[in-house]
């Protein structure tokens, strides 16, 4: 049996989390938290921080009617009696991204450099060949032609070897992901990530130096703790103890938090407020920490070079084949954006998916109320609607759309409440938060159903049209 630890979480501890009782709020980061996540501290986070304090704001999910304005959602600030704030007035970021906007690590420094070096030459190659054939002479061209019929086994011949090559290439570089078993390709060293990861984190200090919070910050100690007893509660996996996890909260309102493979975990202030209760928050750094446990960054990274391989024959041919220029360039856009979509995009689709499931895991086993991973999405769903934000088919997005996800952590939370019981956690007292969650959507619909705007059927403009069709 896997080493669990036991998360101190008494009934009452966790229904106040769900009721939105006002006088649990302020506790939260009193003597609530240093109940729930009483781990010791990370040393070594010597970094030098410049305060920017903002209040915390939280959503609730709370069982009492959700307000007179409708659609209003209940949010608190730290250490005050909630308020009602305008759901259409929280800051979502675009679509939930849990990874950094950029890729978790930089791929490895000479392909940086290689990149753009081998398409120029695959578009020079190809063009040079297109003129060529443009000055031959009309009989030397069927005298090319027919030589080319008469060898045809041979170019056959070469052609098949060629793939053959490529085709050892890939099955000669498949690795077992860890826990999950999955096959992968990795072409790049894991080790190398590692230590260029360590660029990419100068980089995200220099950009936020004046927006991290300190240590003494109520927002910096409940990532540290909830980041410390989720790797304490997974010290068996190898992975997971073979990593120093340092914490960086930044005072910024975008709703993200990504970890570097080297172990820096960043936290924005946007996602603190954006959660209702520290199951949610355990989850998503759970998620997080399972992208760099998995090592995403360096698998994705090295499916992205794989692909770029086989791209540069397929470029060479385009401004071989193509009569000008401008078509050219417009071949080229069409081959970019089919391996985007039929295979950059859907992979990192499958990756998110894992770190869902592997995260999921991690929070199980450290007796986080995993049923609440679920209603985060919904409530992310919910708030993109209220602010009319436009829904993009899930094929466009690098992540999986937040129904979907609701909908496969729901399939996966059996099998994690399961792991939870076996790791002798405290059985989960209260109301299911998923049931809570609809209870709520339905009372708002209602409320909305028979509300209209006196004297006028118009919508009003500074407030987005509401549409549910998920709930």
């Amino acid at each position: 049996r896997n080493r669990c630890q036991r998360l101190g979480l008494s009934g009452n501890a966790r229904n106040w989390f769900l009721t939105g009782n006002p006088d649990s709020y302020r506790n939260f980061f009193g003597k609530g938290l240093r109940c729930l996540l009483d781990v010791p501290h990370t040393s070594g986070q010597e970094v030098n921080r410049n305060a920017h304090h903002s209040s915390g704001r939280f959503f609730s999910q709370s069982s009492q009617p959700l307000g007179e304005k409708i659609p209003s959602l209940l949010i608190s600030s730290v250490g005050q009696a909630p308020r009602r704030f305008p759901a259409w007035n929280i800051q979502i970021n675009g679509s939930f991204h849990t990874s950094a906007s950029l890729q978790a690590a930089p791929v490895p420094l000479f392909w940086i450099i290689v990149k753009p070096a081998q398409k120029l030459f695959a578009i020079i190659l190809g063009r040079s060949i297109r003129n060529w054939w443009k000055a031959l002479p009309p009989n030397k061209r069927e005298l090319f032609k027919e030589s080319a019929r008469k060898n045809k086994w041979k170019i056959l011949l070469g052609v098949s070897s060629l793939g053959v090559v490529f085709v050892m290439f890939y099955f000669t570089h498949l690795e077992e992901t860890p826990i999950t078993g999955r096959a992968r390709l990795l072409v790049f060293g894991k080790e190398h990530f590692r230590e260029l990861s360590q660029m990419e984190y100068d980089m995200w200090m220099e950009q936020f130096k004046n927006q991290m919070l300190p240590e003494t910050d109520a927002r910096y100690q409940v990532v540290e703790r909830v980041v410390g007893h989720l790797s304490e509660s997974n010290k068996d996996v190898p992975q997971v103890s073979a990593l120093k996890w340092v914490i960086h909260v930044v005072d910024e309102p975008g709703v993200n938090a990504f970890v570097l493979p080297n172990g820096q975990v960043f936290v924005f202030t946007g996602l603190l407020e954006a959660v209702s209760d520290i199951h949610q928050l355990s989850f998503i750094l759970g998620h997080e920490i399972a992208h760099a446990v998995l090592e995403h960054a360096a698998e994705k990274a090295s499916l992205v070079h794989f692909l770029d391989f086989l791209s540069l024959i397929f470029l060479t041919m385009i401004w071989a084949i193509c009569p000008r220029d401008s078509l050219a360039v417009v071949g080229q856009w069409i081959q970019s954006k089919l391996q985007e979509f039929m295979f950059d995009r859907p992979y990192s689709r499958t990756l998110e998916a894992e770190a869902d499931k592997v995260g999921l895991q991690f929070a199980a086993k450290a007796c986080v109320d995993v049923r609440a991973s679920s209603v985060f999405w919904q409530q992310m769903e919910l708030a993109e609607t209220i602010q009319g934000q436009p829904k993009l088919p899930e094929w466009l997005s690098t992540h999986p759309s937040h129904e979907n996800r609701a909908e496969h952590l729901d399939r996966l939370i059996p099998e994690a409440l399961k792991i939870r019981e076996s790791c002798n956690c405290p059985s989960l007292s209260g109301p299911d938060p998923r049931l809570i969650f609809r209870l709520n959507m339905q009372h708002l619909l209602e409320s909305s159903k028979g509300r209209k705007p006196p004297n006028s059927t118009k919508q009003d403009p500074s407030k987005p049209k509401l549409d549910f069709p998920h709930t």
